[in-house]
């Protein structure tokens, strides 16, 4: 069995080599994106890895199948670049890696809020330099303060768990309200609208749809308290970001921590230290003091890498041995 993996990293390649271990798969690592221009380099595998990054459009799809791959094989929870209609019609299967370590988001987001309302980054430049002055590092307690988690999937419900151990009230939005496990910590379901306005802090933590997508927006932005601050370890799409840099710009919003951003693939996993950043909303963005910005790491704990790398070459096995795929999308 011959996977191509596509958008690898070291840490990928380490991950997999070692649960590979148990398979013993002919794999081959390429370090470039999975798109209409690479597509062809899949002739001769049976199987493609890919990442959030990759395109998967019908375009890609319709190559991929010319190039006689049965299976995609997504190293990831989300499948929102993937044209799951035209696979469908091609008879592509398409797996997933539906939860790895739902902790490793949740404390990254936890992560974020804490570095935010502690302003810890601007304090880390400053006695690396040798300066520990305080002016301007002034933070705000946790406790108290209300915490709207947007979806209460796994990664959700540990946020809200977490939250709460801060002494934070907790209010919840999800379409599909799991009410026992609230009631069982004592967190209330809402509206969406009273999430928006009784919120400090907002954790988005919902799937990217067609009814989620720009979830946080002009309208969603001015029903917020000026000193919110929104976190987002989802998908970059949750937050229409012109909106955010207009209302960061106005002070109407407290500020932001972004693990993702909704137009992250050209840059996100790539160096451009020494290069400009053309898009103009994120080089905006970097620029406001209220906003931590990290490149899609919250999954990057070695606990997730392993789950991603065994889930994913099992998914490929379930596949290869005519199993019934546990983690197929349809």
């Amino acid at each position: 069995m011959k996977i191509a993996f596509y958008d690898t990293r070291s840490y990928d390649r380490d991950a997999f080599t070692a649960a590979n271990k148990n398979f013993l798969f002919d794999i081959d690592f390429f370090d470039f994106h999975l798109n209409e221009k690479t597509a062809f380099s899949a002739k001769g595998y049976d199987v493609v890895c890919a990442f959030v990054n990759d395109t998967l459009d019908s375009k890609v799809l319709h190559i991929l199948k010319d190039c006689g791959i049965s299976l995609v094989a997504m190293r990831c929870a989300g499948y929102n670049n993937v044209d799951l209609k035209v696979a469908a019609e091609l008879g592509l299967k398409i797996v997933r890696v539906p939860a790895y370590s739902p902790h490793s988001v949740a404390e990254h987001a936890v992560a974020l809020l804490m570095s935010l309302t502690r302003r810890i980054p601007q304090a880390y430049m400053r006695t690396r330099t040798g300066n520990f002055t305080l002016n301007g590092l002034t933070g705000r307690d946790l406790f108290g303060l209300t915490a709207g988690i947007l979806g209460t999937g796994k990664i959700g419900k540990i946020m809200a768990e977490i939250l709460s151990g801060f002494g934070m009230k907790i209010e919840l939005y999800d379409v599909y309200p799991d009410k026992d496990w609230a009631a069982s910590h004592g967190f209330e379901y809402v509206m969406l609208d009273k999430l928006f306005k009784d919120a400090d802090v907002l954790s988005l933590h919902c799937p990217l749809t067609d009814g989620t997508k720009h979830i946080v927006n002009d309208k969603s932005l001015a029903l917020m308290k000026n000193d919110a601050v929104i976190i987002n370890t989802g998908r970059g799409a949750l937050i229409d970001t012109r909106a955010l840099v207009n209302a960061l710009k106005r002070r109407e919003i407290g500020g932001a921590g972004l693990d993702v951003y909704e137009e992250e693939s050209k840059y996100f996993f790539d160096d451009w230290s020494v290069d400009v950043i053309k898009d103009d909303t994120l080089a905006r963005l970097m620029t406001f003091p209220n906003v931590i910005i990290t490149g899609h790491q919250a999954f990057l704990t070695t606990n997730a890498l392993s789950a991603i790398a065994d889930v994913t070459l099992g998914n490929i096995r379930d596949w290869m041995n005519g199993t019934a795929l546990a983690n197929e999308v349809k």
